[in-house]
């Protein structure tokens, strides 16, 4: 992985935990031991961040609140915008999260 990746999905990782007042976690994909990208909201996140990569998710999500997808034989996924995700959380679990504006990196 280039410099320029590696710094795409540092920017990312960031901006998401500070999405959901979490925390990055160091040496993410790099150590064993390290599982996860970000600790936030009670979860542990992989995070991935593509620019086009996911484009089909976005229009299938296009006017509904969530998509559920699974290939076979394997579980069910449930993918949702972030502040849907955070809406239905408990307002004490809310506090500590922010929204924030992605930038485009690169």
């Amino acid at each position: 992985m280039g410099a320029k990746e590696r710094r795409k999905g540092y920017e990312g990782e960031r901006n998401f935990a500070k999405a959901v007042g979490g925390q990055r976690m160091p040496l993410s994909g790099a150590v064993k031991g390290f599982e996860g990208d970000v600790r936030g909201i009670g979860l542990i996140w992989q995070v991935k961040v593509r620019a086009n990569g996911f484009k089909r998710l976005y229009d299938w999500l296009k006017g509904h609140d969530a998509l559920a997808i699974r290939s076979d034989r394997h579980e069910w996924l449930a993918v949702l915008p972030l502040d849907t995700l955070l809406n239905l959380l408990p307002a004490e679990e809310r506090d500590n999260t922010i929204i924030v504006e992605e930038k485009e990196i690169g």
